[in-house]
């Protein structure tokens, strides 16, 4: 629904532009980032105070959104990120 509305961004310059713009409200990195690639959001995620969780693969991440495989999305509403936090922390697959 997030990607419909364009309230959801991914792909790493358009995630990095989207964090230093302080437009973000969730971050997702997929679990199967590369170390280096988790360790830059991590920071990032820090840095601007944005609430980060590692879920989904590369490619689960992409075909959520309609897209090829994806290291990192994040979500621009409040109300989406509100709603995915609460379903990521209860352990329900998103």
């Amino acid at each position: 629904m997030a990607q419909r509305a364009n309230k959801i961004v991914s792909g790493g310059f358009a995630v990095e532009k989207e964090l230093a713009g302080k437009k973000a409200k969730l971050l997702i990195v997929a679990e199967d980032a590369s170390e280096e690639t988790k360790k830059s959001y991590t920071n990032m995620a820090l840095r601007y105070k944005i609430p980060m969780y590692h879920v989904l693969t590369k490619e689960e991440l992409g075909e959520c959104l309609g897209k090829n495989f994806r290291a990192s999305a994040v979500l621009l509403d409040a109300g989406f990120s509100k709603a995915l936090q609460k379903l990521i922390e209860q352990g329900q697959r998103i």
